[in-house]
């Protein structure tokens, strides 16, 4: 849920379409495709060198590739296509997102209302694969990255993300680094947090730096089996009731809990990094609409994978909290108590078990933000100078990419050590209960503007969606809004 205390997902501080949505007015057919190279071997297309300085400019129909943008086809196609891989940008995005704060904040709704939440979980799920598939969607269509779109919305989107970035960054490194450490130092009670903390961050840091994408997405997807293997497996050893589980897929508001609910279904799973995903798929090779089709397999199975850890933990705590009224810590410490809770019903081992996967979800998240959003900037600060889009100082690995990686590891060491700032907390407050808003509203525009093909722009049901999912982000940043700014009264 979105306030300071849920430390983890893609914000440890912050804490989709349906699988085959019949209106995706998907047009990629056999026919569209051809059978290139594998995915990983596919090089981006790069469309034109002055496109930062033009950002609203149409983009072409044909790029450089020979990609028809408007269908997906290719001179000279057959009928085989692009394959999909069950490792790929859909896994790191979801594995990012869902962080330590995730799992709290669905284990908190199971110990506090039993299933009665599990269908807004699930629905938190659905709302993420929309928007992910938006911002895939945009990407593959137009050749564009997400910031490239957003600037061609107005000069007010560089205004906001600016600030955002730069705040967002100095604090949710101090949160994620704290949210590491903290199953570290239960496994490890001598060693104080903040050591744990440093060497976390120095580490993720370490890992990310050359911007080799295809050995970071494999260490992803070792953390994701860690993760699957401890989460799940808490979630089995506690013998789940399914009638019960069935009956919490029936949509049921508790008396007072309006806010509550629409944090679930709106909180899981990720904020920033969700934007991320058009990087990713470049930096896969996944660069042009003839990918339309897998990019939306791999967004919707990862996405679906990611629910199975939220279910997981609404299960842990309906089973062993609910049941037996037994009450935990706010936040990402929560987490620990839990494990102490696992290890008195069922033995030492499945206390470290459950730290086990604990650690494995906050330092996915710390890999998939050093690496995702440090793209994200590169491209901000790219965009702004008018670099062309081949400029290695825009891409990953160049000089950009790792300055926002420094940024993030250092200078919130201090936080670490001399707590946080409330001036610091209020801002990081304000502007982010606007980014989902934010996204979602952005991603409206652009998917019906004349930047996107006709073929690739929403359909009526998809703005359905992600209209009620612009009002549930809308509800919640202004319930966040207020909460940040409350310390400023009191």
């Amino acid at each position: 849920m979105h306030r300071f205390g849920h430390l983890a997902g893609d914000c440890v501080l912050e804490h989709t379409h349906g699988v085959n949505l019949p209106a995706m007015n998907d047009p990629s057919s056999p026919q569209g495709a051809h059978s290139g190279p594998e995915p990983d071997n596919v090089p981006s297309a790069h469309l034109g060198s002055n496109r930062a300085s033009h950002p609203a400019d149409n983009p072409p129909d044909r790029p450089p590739d020979g990609t028809d943008r408007a269908t997906g086809s290719e001179p000279g196609s057959e009928a085989s296509g692009p394959r999909w891989k069950l490792v790929g940008p859909g896994l790191v995005v979801a594995a990012t997102g869902i962080g330590a704060g995730d799992l709290i904040a669905t284990l908190v709704a199971g110990s506090r209302f039993g299933y009665t939440l599990l269908w807004a979980a699930v629905a938190g799920v659905l709302i993420k694969i929309a928007l992910v598939e938006g911002a895939g969607r945009f990407t593959l269509a137009t050749g564009r990255t997400i910031f490239e779109g957003w600037r061609s919305l107005g000069v007010w989107t560089a205004i906001y993300f600016g600030p955002y970035i730069i705040v967002w960054g100095f604090v949710y490194g101090a949160a994620a680094m704290s949210s590491t450490a903290l199953p570290l130092n239960a496994l490890f009670p001598g060693v104080p947090i903040w050591v744990f903390a440093g060497i976390s961050g120095l580490m993720g840091a370490a890992i990310v730096w050359y911007g080799k994408y295809k050995a970071f997405e494999y260490i992803i997807a070792f953390f994701v089996g860690l993760m699957f293997l401890t989460v799940v497996g808490s979630a089995i050893v506690t013998v789940p009731n399914l009638a019960e589980i069935a009956r919490g897929m029936i949509p049921t508001i508790p008396e007072g809990a309006l806010i509550y609910t629409l944090g679930i279904a709106g909180g899981v799973g990720g904020t920033i990094t969700l934007a991320a995903y058009g990087y990713w798929l470049r930096e896969k090779g996944w660069s042009t609409p003839r990918w339309m089709r897998v990019m939306r397999i791999d967004n919707s199975v990862a996405y679906v994978m990611s629910g199975i850890f939220v279910v997981a933990m609404l299960i842990v705590g309906a089973e062993l909290l609910y049941s037996a009224q037994i009450t935990i810590a706010d936040g990402d410490a929560g987490l620990v108590d839990l494990a102490e809770v696992l290890g008195d019903r069922y033995g030492t081992f499945m206390a470290y078990f459950f730290l086990i996967g604990f650690w494995a979800s906050s330092f996915s998240s710390i890999l998939g933000v050093w690496n995702g959003v440090s793209i994200m900037f590169a491209d901000y600060l790219g965009v702004l100078r008018g670099l062309p889009e081949d400029d290695s100082r825009r891409r990953l690995g160049g000089t950009y990419y790792k300055g926002y990686i420094v940024w993030l590891t250092i200078p919130p060491m201090v936080l670490l050590l001399l707590g946080r700032p409330i001036g610091l907390i209020v801002a990081y407050g304000v502007l982010g209960s606007l980014f989902m808003p934010f996204l979602a509203a952005t991603l409206l525009l652009l998917l019906n503007s004349r930047h996107v093909p006709k073929q690739w722009r929403n359909g009526w049901l998809l703005n359905s969606i992600m209209v009620a999912v612009l009002a549930i982000f809308v509800t919640l940043g202004i319930n966040e809004l207020v909460g940040a700014l409350s310390p400023l009264f009191s």
